[in-house]
């Protein structure tokens, strides 16, 4: 059984679907334990101060990761490590590794050593808001996390070796047990330690991510180590690859700090309940967007390395049609049961009503974007397999100006227009809910998104040709989703009066029994229509999804 395992965690993955069930099957897994540390924080600590002060002290560890962090990227170094080894140079290969080991270390550690003494004089522009006890324990927990990016940063680089040794269950798992770090820190330090707890956790799970790595390098024999001859010439050329994806990775840690800057001029708990909204819409792109991405890459690259651009245009619309087909359903389940989500995810302990409420109500702005956020992943990997990584940056550059903008403008209309902020409140059933001002962020945040994608729709259409059988499905699944959407809704007031609503049970059966019958409606639906989708579906579930394949796992985008 033991060797059975290990031989799984070992194998190779390929073809679109089955690597995307593995990549999603990963994700989920991962989500689940992200709901769950969630739930623990929400119940311990509500939507408070204490943990809008948590939230915030990731913001610079977050930008310093994507920072520096990129040079050890999978998705840069990977096709440096693939051309080595395919072509029999492991030498080369090895030399690359360590002195990408060598350079990322002694980098991280200047620039987190100078942080470490900046923090004090950053954080009055990170929050604001904040009281100057918040400030001080904010300040000790920001410098705490700065052994995250250093963790995390060397986790990327060893699981790049790994992949490119066609190992990828391995560090499919490292997202999972990197949230088991943090649950660990939330149920067994935080009572003994508070915040400086959570942070200790945090820091767990990095190493958890780091040591998960081992096994596959311990069973190749083949471990990275610092040395004194570098390879300039390569890190050079990597740098260049990489310095648009860092800026662009950069410009949306920007976005969020700036949002978060805004939430901290808020009412207590607004960071947090911003956090938790956040986290939620993620589930989806999560799970849909990042795995087909994902798996889509390495087939870009072999198309457009091979010369055949229709087949790069084919493959990148395959993609767009999977994406469109599960995200735009998620996104209609989302938006009808968001207080159920919210109820059964967070609402227990110190997470009022009102939190609940409020953070429903984040989270229905938040998912409205889900679609454009996913196939925004999509699009800037396409460029990147075509070796254009500069149009990514100035497109997702000018985005994020425009979010912010967005999200400044939106707060004073909030604020100093009554009519807009009745409006908003009346339509999200959170019209007497004070601290309502806070679903300004996350309706830039989705108006962002949406300028973001048409943006990349255009420009892709410009560069390489239009995208085939699009218009089919999003008016097959968009009639799908409107069958979900009144399935459900129709069904959660009918058990409203079926089941106890003050229970979690009763709200968890609600929301399950709702969900369900809304996606047997959309099935349906998709049946009637003859849907290509859900027929290509089947046929992968009817596969061996363990057979060879080729594929790249992603590594995070932040802490």
């Amino acid at each position: 059984m033991v060797e059975k395992i290990f031989k799984f965690l070992n194998r190779e993955f390929n073809g679109l679907h089955e690597a995307a069930f593995l990549l999603g099957g990963s994700a989920i897994a991962s989500q689940l334990l992200a709901l769950a540390r969630d739930r623990l924080l929400a119940a311990t600590f509500g939507a408070s101060r204490d943990l809008d002060i948590y939230y915030a002290a990731f913001r610079l560890p977050d930008l310093i990761y994507v920072s520096i962090g990129s040079l050890v990227s999978v998705t840069i170094i990977l096709p440096f490590l693939i051309k080595h080894r395919e072509g029999g140079d492991y030498v080369s290969s090895a030399k690359l590794i360590n002195s990408l080991l060598t350079v990322f270390l002694l980098t991280m550690l200047v620039v987190t050593g100078l942080a470490f003494f900046l923090i004090p004089i950053l954080t009055p522009l990170l929050a604001p808001g904040f009281e100057p006890n918040a400030v001080a324990t904010l300040i000790s927990l920001s410098r705490l996390l700065l052994l995250s990016p250093i963790l995390l940063g060397l986790s990327n680089l060893l699981g790049g070796v790994t992949q490119s040794l066609k190992r990828f269950a391995l560090y499919a798992l490292s997202p999972v047990v990197y949230n088991i770090g943090i649950i660990i820190g939330i149920v067994w330090l935080a009572p003994r330690w508070g915040l400086k707890g959570l942070a200790v956790g945090v820091i767990l799970g990095a190493v958890f991510h780091v040591l998960i790595q081992l096994p596959a390098l311990a069973r190749a024999k083949w471990w990275p180590h610092l040395t004194s001859r570098i390879a300039w010439k390569e890190l050079a050329q990597i740098a260049l690859v990489a310095l648009p994806r860092t800026i662009a990775l950069s410009a949306q840690q920007l976005v969020i700090f700036v949002l978060v800057s805004l939430a901290s001029l808020m009412a207590a708990g607004s960071i947090a309940v911003f956090n938790f909204a956040y986290n939620l819409q993620a589930v989806p792109l999560t799970v849909v967007g990042v795995s087909y991405s994902v798996a889509a890459f390495p087939t870009l690259i072999r198309s457009l390395v091979g010369g055949d651009r229709k087949a790069f245009v084919t493959q990148v619309s395959n993609a767009v049609r999977h994406i469109i087909f599960w995200s735009v359903p998620a996104t209609a389940l989302f938006v009808v049961l968001r207080a159920q989500v919210v109820r059964v995810v967070l609402g227990s302990g110190e997470f009022d009503w009102s939190d609940t409420r409020l953070t429903a109500a984040a989270l229905a702005l938040f998912i409205i974007s889900a679609v454009a956020q996913s196939l925004i992943l999509l699009f800037v990997r396409a460029y990147y397999a075509a070796g254009q990584t500069k149009k990514p940056l100035v497109i997702n550059l000018f985005s994020a100006l425009v979010t912010v903008a967005l999200a400044i403008g939106l707060h004073f209309a909030l604020r100093f227009f009554p009519t807009f902020d009745s409006t908003l409140g009346q339509e999200l059933r959170v019209a007497e809910v004070a601290g309502r001002e806070l679903l300004a962020l996350p309706l830039a945040f989705s108006l962002g998104s949406w300028l973001n994608f048409g943006l990349f729709v255009y420009f892709f259409r410009r560069d390489f040709g239009d995208l085939i059988s699009i218009r089919r499905v999003v008016s097959e699944v968009v009639l799908a989703s409107v069958a979900i959407g009144v399935m459900a809704y129709t069904a959660l007031q009918f058990l409203a009066r079926v089941f106890d609503l003050d229970t979690f049970s009763g709200i968890f059966l609600q929301g399950l029994i709702a969900g369900l019958l809304g996606i047997g409606a959309g099935v349906a639906v998709l049946h009637w229509l003859g849907n290509h989708e859900i027929l290509e579906f089947k046929r992968s579930l009817t596969k061996r999804l363990w057979r060879e394949v080729k594929t790249v796992m992603p590594e995070p985008t932040e802490l």
